[in-house]
């Protein structure tokens, strides 16, 4: 007997409809499942264009929303995938965001705040069981299911979500937007679910008085407050909040990882679980002005970054682009100043021009630990003073370490020109540039040496080691970028 053949081309199930938000390799499409007439929401993302690592992350995307079935989620219901294209459909969620309907609302309380963010902590509970951490959690991500009153909220967009071991903490790459990053990606340490927590605070921050704990135009300045935990509740508009609402504040903006509350235990608070004896019911009128001005720098702030990225041609991960036609919208992920993933670039590349000064720092001070502690065991090189050989491992190194370096030089300052980083996938990279070496020899005498330097790097157990480097440019003797120092 003939096995059935099983259709998996997208045209033989749905029928596509109008664009509904384009990404730099995506378009949002409503379209209609031909065997029952229900809507969903297509995102149909462009195969072609796409990196090794685009795809891998589409994948992942995929694989995370497959696993995440709850009624506060965007669920997805279909993944499709053909020659050229990827076909994701989704839940079509018609609501728009939270943010902006709590200002089109007539009444709106603490109580209603304390609603609010009990769905998106169930949320965030859900991906949390089933290993998965969000790391974008922020207001054009909360969507509501329809315009009825009292649809429920809805979390989306899981293109920068990451799948965890249990309680498992380690450093999974710069993502993220600014005011909602948590301290312990700021400082570039391991984390892990409690970065979602953090930006729980914050979103409830906000969803009490309209504007966020954390704000500054600078964004060094935004990042040392967050670092630094630095928020407060300021008179008049906390004084008619209840304590209990501060105290869930600070549980969730908690700048320890390890002493931050648990979204499980967040469910269990008093403000939340016993919201009608807890929660204050007054109408904060005060809140709904303020959240209407946040919402409108939001808007203006991502219709510039969206004219930029599409001025500029920038195509590091898909733009925000929201239509509305029939009250519908469709959020897909978001870049640059809005989400940072591939500001994930940007800082892989600064830590490894830092890493590479941190290297030449321990050359110039003749700190063969902090060398070694940098450099892998079996680091291989070429340069002048090897006469042309490869040489392998530290004994070469060591040598100069021993009887150069450090010890003939008053002073020594290095400047890195130019460098040129080429990110090798996740956890390797090579780095060019010119080194420029000015120092004072023991006699007195200023001496400058140029020399052009490159530098394989690799990660390994979360951390950057040198594993090759090549250097031109040296005389006879010049150990490591310096003249001849008799």
């Amino acid at each position: 007997m003939a096995v059935p053949i099983v259709c998996t081309r997208f045209s033989d199930n749905y029928d596509l409809k109008e664009e509904l938000g384009k990404g730099a390799f995506s378009v949002v499409r409503r379209c209609v499942q031909k065997s029952t007439g229900l809507e969903f929401a297509a995102k149909i993302i462009n195969t072609k264009k796409l990196s090794a690592r685009d795809f891998q992350k589409l994948e992942r995307e995929a694989r995370i929303c497959r696993k995440l079935q709850h009624p506060n989620i965007v669920r997805l219901h279909d993944s499709i995938q053909e020659e050229n294209f990827h076909y994701l459909v989704f839940d079509l969620v018609t609501g728009g965001e939270l943010f902006e309907d709590i200002v089109a609302r007539e009444f709106y309380s603490e109580a209603d705040a304390s609603h609010c963010i009990q769905q998106i902590l169930e949320s965030v509970n859900h991906c949390h069981q089933n290993g998965v951490v969000h790391r974008d959690l922020k207001p054009e991500n909360l969507l509501l299911a329809s315009k009825a009153k009292g649809a429920a909220v809805k979390l989306a967009d899981f293109g920068l979500a990451i799948e965890v071991q249990g309680e498992q903490q380690a450093w999974f790459g710069f993502a993220g937007t600014p005011g909602y990053l948590s301290p312990e990606v700021l400082k570039k340490e391991p984390y892990g679910k409690p970065v979602d927590i953090w930006a729980c605070g914050v979103i409830l921050y906000i969803l009490l008085v309209g504007y966020p704990p954390f704000w500054d135009e600078d964004q060094h300045r935004l990042y040392a407050q967050i670092k630094a935990g630095a928020y407060d509740y300021p008179s008049p508009e906390w004084d008619t909040v209840t304590p209990e609402a501060k105290n869930l504040i600070n549980q969730m903006l908690t700048v320890n990882p390890s002493k931050r509350i648990t979204a499980a235990d967040a469910l269990k608070h008093p403000w939340i679980c016993q919201r009608e004896r807890v929660a204050s019911v007054v109408h904060r009128q005060e809140t709904v002005d303020c959240l209407k001005k946040f919402n409108a720098r939001r808007k203006l702030k991502g219709a510039i970054l969206t004219t930029m990225l599409a001025t500029r041609n920038f195509s590091s991960r898909s733009i925000i682009a929201n239509k509305k036609e029939n009250g519908s919208q469709v959020k897909e992920s978001t870049d640059s100043s809005t989400t940072l993933e591939d500001d994930d670039i940007k800082a892989r590349r600064q830590e490894i021009i830092k890493m590479t000064e941190q290297l030449i720092e321990a050359i110039n001070t003749g700190d063969f630990e902090a060398y070694t502690k940098i450099c892998d065991p079996h680091l291989t090189a070429f340069e002048p003073e090897a006469m042309g050989n490869l040489v392998e491992g530290m004994d070469f190194h060591k040598f100069y370490f021993d009887n150069v370096l450090g010890k003939n030089c008053k002073a020594v300052n290095t400047t890195i020109l130019n460098p040129h980083v080429h990110l090798l996938g996740e956890d390797a990279a090579c780095i060019a540039y010119v080194r420029l070496t000015q120092y004072m020899d023991k006699h007195g005498q200023a001496h400058t040496h140029q020399s052009e330097e490159s530098r394989v790097w690799h990660k390994r157990d979360n951390k950057w080691q040198n594993v090759h480097f090549h250097r031109s440019g040296g005389n006879g003797g010049a150990a490591f970028g310096f003249s001849s120092l008799k």
